[in-house]
């Protein structure tokens, strides 16, 4: 892969303070060191879940960059988020996906849980000794929220889980998980039947089936959660009793989707760089590749929609870390980040001709992982119905302006070096 460049580009230089681009040239710098050598193991490898870049990333904070400083956390807010997910996902999405699959239930303890309850858990993973998953989609009801079926039934003082989850990310990394559960009979507003719980990975009746690796993303592990009769303590409920649903869509959009708008921008970065330098670098007639119109063509269809794809997914956060309200937008960051990203790489695949399709040349992981970002945090059907929600006005909840208030404390000083 084209080596990689530690200056940000300058249409970013409105969302970005002097602390951002110090994280930024620290996140190439690590990326280069600790994760290129290990990406083509990763890869070879897809059966085996990488632990070690989670040891080297949680040793430097990263897993708290939004946490505050009174818990141990970086303090850094959103835009620091992407970036670090975006520059890791440049060099390895996988590496990336444990980064960010960690960082969403943290957003969930971040709005809902109470002081103390940051203070059991937040400090842990700010240190580096506690990874998180965050664990809502189900065996049949997917990513539908309404139609989950794992049940928690209350037991004098402790509150007893049975069902399983499935499409967990950081599964076999993962510590404590935060469990979305049925509380309420069949017949209750969705609204009002869910909640969430801090669910440790020790307890007795959790089990975690075998990793199974997935079409791309090789070294991240995406697996089921089973919870068989799990006993959690009543101080383990995040939030109020029945307030499951906000958790997860709060954590989905402030949280899961500009994530993964980061993790698409980093794939579409490496496609692009990856096809010019072959291109350039691919003698044809008394030239290159790179000199015929016709393939120069692609490749400014190419560039037009990273360019784009990295103004949505930067602005997005930005507006973001400064509580305004931005629920369309990280959700169209989100979409058409992995839409573009996902062009792209077609494109290249196609340019590349027969040589895309060697088993160990890089762009056929990047082509492999884009795929991974498409159905979390709802697929483009569901992005596209909250799009038309918002066009309608009829986006009814606004979880970035609902919850920037309560957040204000945490956010990000703007003019920290």
């Amino acid at each position: 892969m084209p080596a990689i460049p530690t200056t940000p580009p300058p249409a970013l230089r409105p969302y970005l303070t002097a602390r951002h681009e110090l994280l930024w040239a620290e996140a190439d710098a690590f990326a280069e060191e600790h994760i290129a050598p290990r990406a083509a193991r990763m890869e070879a490898a897809p059966g085996r879940v990488e632990r070690k870049v989670a040891d080297l990333m949680a040793a430097r904070g990263w897993f708290a960059v939004t946490v505050p400083a009174a818990f141990g956390g970086l303090g850094a807010g959103h835009v620091a988020k992407t970036v670090l997910v975006h520059r890791i996902a440049r060099v390895s999405a996988a590496a990336a996906a444990i980064l960010q699959a960690t960082l969403i239930p943290v957003g969930g303890l971040l709005h809902f849980a109470t002081y103390e309850q940051k203070g059991r858990w937040l400090p842990r993973v700010a240190d580096g000794s506690l990874l998180l998953s965050i664990a809502v989609t189900e065996p049949r009801a997917g990513g539908h929220i309404g139609g989950i079926e794992t049940t928690a039934e209350r037991a004098a003082n402790q509150w007893v889980i049975t069902g399983s989850k499935v499409h967990i990310g950081n599964s076999h990394l993962a510590g404590t998980h935060l469990v979305v559960a049925r509380t309420a009979e069949a017949g209750v507003s969705t609204s009002q039947a869910l909640t969430a719980f801090m669910v440790e990975s020790d307890q007795p009746g959790v089990s975690i089936s075998d990793h199974r690796p997935g079409l791309g993303l090789h070294g991240f592990s995406a697996g089921r959660l089973n919870l068989d009769h799990v006993r959690v303590p009543q101080d383990n409920v995040v939030g109020e009793i029945g307030q499951g649903l906000s958790v997860a869509q709060s954590s989905s959009i402030l949280y899961g989707r500009p994530n993964l708008a980061a993790v698409s921008l980093g794939i579409h970065e490496a496609v692009v760089a990856t096809t010019t330098a072959r291109l350039k670098a691919r003698a044809r007639y008394r030239g290159a590749l790179s000199d015929l119109p016709v393939l120069r063509d692609r490749i400014g269809d190419m560039e037009a929609r990273l360019r784009a794809a990295r103004i949505l997914a930067y602005q997005s956060v930005h507006l973001l870390d400064q509580g305004l309200p931005c629920d369309a937008d990280l959700i169209n960051a989100k979409y058409l980040g992995h839409q573009w990203a996902m062009k792209s790489a077609q494109d290249a695949m196609e340019l590349h001709g027969a040589h895309a399709l060697d088993r160990d040349y890089v762009l056929q992981r990047l082509w492999r992982d884009i795929q991974h970002t498409y159905p979390p945090a709802g697929t483009g059907e569901v992005q596209r119905i909250r799009l038309a929600d918002a066009a309608f006005d009829e986006d009814h909840i606004q979880w970035s302006e609902r919850l920037a208030a309560e957040a204000a404390w945490a956010r990000p000083d703007p003019t920290a070096a």
